[in-house]
């Protein structure tokens, strides 16, 4: 506790210190985007022993600020009060785009200080305490894929989000080419990132016009899925210095390949990787297949998580390198579950179901909650590696099709009730649900296309 203290105080001080006035900070909501203010400075260490008030509208209402009818943790017949947010010193940055302002993410917690159950960082920091129970220490790291646009909200609103123009032209991934044709941009997200608290691992462009994939660094995995969604807003605000538009969309383009969020995953005892096993010819632990056991036996259960929103599950089609079954091989990038297996330092799991739109606390908590259900339950693998393309498995069944399908397994799914507990189960189902009825109420391009002059 002595330590704990006195990091806070260094922290504290680090802020009293800086010239800045004022403070920056944020949480994320339902969907994994962030929310945020400008505090000042005074109002910043006035709260950062006790908290302060952020209105619960954050968890009820969609990520086009509209209000939920459905859901009964919040809502309007609730008033919308504020919610207890506690600032997490651990996390403290300074925004190097924005004149160093302190930087620092928030927990939301109930009025007597108990985690607030709907609170997705909250599920994951909850999901990483039943690991450190058993002494394991949960490693991750996350990937994205995005495309980037010569676009502003404005052009881009103007022209009713049709044509969006890509910053380079083609399919051609790997391109040193095209990473040099924008350059200043590319510089500027392999050197500001790691000035904000994101080590950047690697970035290159991948196959389709102007788009760009970047491994963040590993960590701990609380550290992980914070670099991750930090980091897709970081990207949103240094693009726009250059006129450039991210877009972390599962699938903008039926031509192109989807977005993919992959997550990084294994396990250590503070010392030792605990998926690796030199005398395996997998190189792989017992420990380690239960893990992947755990996943693909809830993979059907918790896909919600990885394709969270409708677009989701437009990436999920055959041809397009998104995995679209219950699978698992062996450094096999066409199975949902890619075990690379390595050295001591680098065996690790590889879950590719996730888009990039996904929120990144929920997506690992739901990988790691799922395998530590399997070591629990001391599942095994049933099946051998899959070889060749995972999607001509004719004999496993395919994942969810659409957002409703994976919301309503998750819904009656007890093992999900039991890994992430009924309040938050029932609360993000409903967030689903009322997402499904907003696109079903909907008119698309696709309805006029084919049917506005010929029916």
């Amino acid at each position: 506790m002595k330590n704990k203290k006195s990091t806070s105080r260094k922290i504290i001080d680090l802020v009293v210190s800086s010239p800045a006035t004022r403070v920056k900070v944020a949480v994320t909501d339902i969907d994994g985007v962030l929310r945020g203010k400008y505090i000042h400075k005074d109002k910043f260490l006035s709260a950062a022993d006790g908290g302060f008030g952020f209105c619960n509208v954050v968890f009820g209402w969609d990520s086009g600020d509209q209000a939920y009818d459905n859901t009964t943790w919040t809502g309007w017949h609730t008033g919308f009060p504020d919610a207890l947010a506690k600032i997490d010193l651990n996390t403290y940055r300074r925004i190097p785009w924005d004149d160093h302002v302190p930087f620092f993410l928030a927990d939301f917690a109930e009025a007597d200080g108990e985690p607030l159950p709907v609170c997705p960082r909250q599920l994951l920091k909850k999901v990483l305490a039943r690991a450190a129970k058993k002494g394991l220490r949960v490693m991750a790291g996350f990937e994205y894929e995005w495309f980037n646009f010569r676009e502003t909200p404005q052009s881009l609103a103007a022209k009713h989000y049709t044509q969006p123009e890509p910053i380079t032209p083609g399919m051609f991934g790997y391109s040193l080419i095209r990473a040099g044709q924008n350059q200043p941009f590319f510089r500027a997200l392999m050197e500001e990132m790691p000035q904000f608290g994101i080590p950047i691992e690697g970035l290159h462009t991948e196959t389709g016009p102007g788009v760009y994939e970047a491994a963040i660094l590993y960590s701990e995995a609380l550290e992980a899925a914070d670099r991750a969604v930090l980091f897709k807003t970081a990207a949103k605000e240094i693009g726009f210095r250059f006129g450039i538009m991210p877009s972390f969309m599962a699938k903008w383009n039926t031509q192109y390949p989807g977005c993919s969020g992959h997550i990084h995953q294994s396990l250590s005892d503070g010392k030792h990787n605990l998926f690796f096993d030199g005398r395996s010819p997998r190189k792989m632990s017992k420990l380690f297949e239960s893990y992947l056991a755990g996943q693909l036996h809830c993979l059907k259960d918790i896909q919600v998580f990885f394709a969270p929103t409708i677009n989701s599950y437009k990436r999920l089609v055959d041809g397009f390198w998104a995995p679209v079954k219950a699978t698992w091989g062996l450094d096999n990038r066409t199975a949902s579950l890619r075990v690379i297996p390595g050295s001591s330092k680098s065996t690790r799991l590889e879950t590719r179901c996730p888009g990039a739109d996904t929120n990144p606390y929920l997506a690992l908590a739901a990988c790691v909650a799922a395998g530590l259900y399997g070591i629990e339950k001391g599942l095994k693998l049933t099946t051998a590696p899959l070889e060749g393309d995972s999607a001509k498995a004719r004999q496993i069944p395919r994942l969810p099709r659409n957002l409703m399908e994976a919301a309503h397994n998750l819904k009656q799914s007890k093992i999900a009730r039991e890994l992430f507990g009924d309040p938050f189960v029932d609360h993000y189902v409903k967030t689903r649900e009322w997402e499904w009825r907003q696109f079903q109420d909907a008119v698309t391009d696709w309805e006029l296309k084919r049917y506005f002059e010929i029916i």
